[in-house]
């Protein structure tokens, strides 16, 4: 990996959803559920169109996320990559070096017990990679682009789970 620290890739931020598709109980049960898993609250998501098949109005909640940064997303990061058995798929990596995966059920982290009057949950993680310096794209005053050999490949997101997270980039999904 190259020595300058400004090239090294980092963890912007992991945000943890849940869709559940509808408010009411089943909501607040997947608030506590992340609640436990995140040490952190999350917030509501909205509908933001009517979709009459699944009987969902605009506004209405269907959901909830939370966004973490710094080390309580790494922390979180490293419990949801162990029940994904320190796996990902090549293909969960965009062009700009981001990831995502799913774990489809909840009871799969430590210490969570599968609880009949609550159900199983799965839940979707979106972690956002940069290296030091983004902020020059970022900030609203003075705002650049960004070098080409300084914006983030696939390539060195897969070297970075590899290293740093010590998970496997696999092909396909080896289950």
């Amino acid at each position: 990996m190259n020595a300058n620290k400004m090239k090294k890739p980092q963890i912007e931020k992991v945000v943890v959803n849940m869709g559940i598709g509808s408010g009411g109980e089943e909501l607040m049960h997947a608030e506590e559920i992340m609640e436990t898993l995140t040490n952190q609250q999350p917030i509501r998501t909205h509908a933001k169109k009517n979709v009459p098949t699944f009987g969902i109005r605009e506004g209405e909640p269907v959901g909830c996320k939370t966004t973490l940064r710094g080390k309580k997303a790494i922390k979180f990061l490293e419990k949801a990559l162990e029940v994904k058995e320190n796996k990902i798929q090549k293909k969960s990596i965009d062009n700009h070096g981001n990831f995502s995966f799913g774990i489809n059920d909840h009871t799969g982290f430590k210490g969570i017990e599968y609880d009949p009057n609550v159900g199983i949950y799965g839940l979707d993680i979106t972690v956002t990679m940069e290296r030091p310096g983004y902020r020059v794209k970022k900030r609203s005053k003075s705002n650049k682009p960004l070098g080409p050999e300084h914006v983030l490949t696939p390539e060195d997101t897969a070297q970075f789970i590899e290293k740093e997270l010590d998970t496997k980039v696999v092909e396909k999904d080896e289950q």
